[in-house]
């Protein structure tokens, strides 16, 4: 069963921008606005407060891998994403481009961007 929510992602050719869920009514708090900002600290203060989301939630991984991989902890970030691409959970994600995506696979993507070295505060979220 596909479950559905909002993902703000720059999955642009030329520049690597990272991939963050946003905050939709009915979507559980997972920082969105924080890491939009560059605010990774906070964004994982958030995320980690937020008791209502389960551990394994794809979304939440994948904002907390963003923001571990931002402030430098490759190897939180990476166990994240793995975690998200591997969750028994799977969610189809809205992008910014309007496109619809599998959570596993924009894991993968994340994994891919982290690998690349392309996670960084220069690069903007947008909805």
């Amino acid at each position: 069963m596909m479950i559905t929510l909002t993902l703000a992602a720059s999955l642009f050719a030329q520049a690597a921008a990272p991939i963050v869920v946003t905050e939709e009514k009915g979507v559980q708090e997972v920082a969105y606005e924080e890491l939009a900002v560059g605010e990774d600290r906070r964004a994982i203060e958030i995320i980690e407060a937020n008791e209502s989301l389960d551990a394994d939630d794809p979304a939440r991984l994948i904002n907390l891998g963003i923001a571990h991989a931002r402030i430098g902890d490759e190897a939180a970030a990476r166990e994240l994403f793995r975690s998200a691409a591997n969750s028994d959970q799977r969610m189809e994600l809205e992008t910014a481009t309007g496109e619809w995506e599998d959570s596993r696979m924009l894991a993968k993507i994340a994994l891919r961007k982290l690998d690349n070295g392309e996670f960084s505060r220069q690069f903007a979220a947008s909805r």
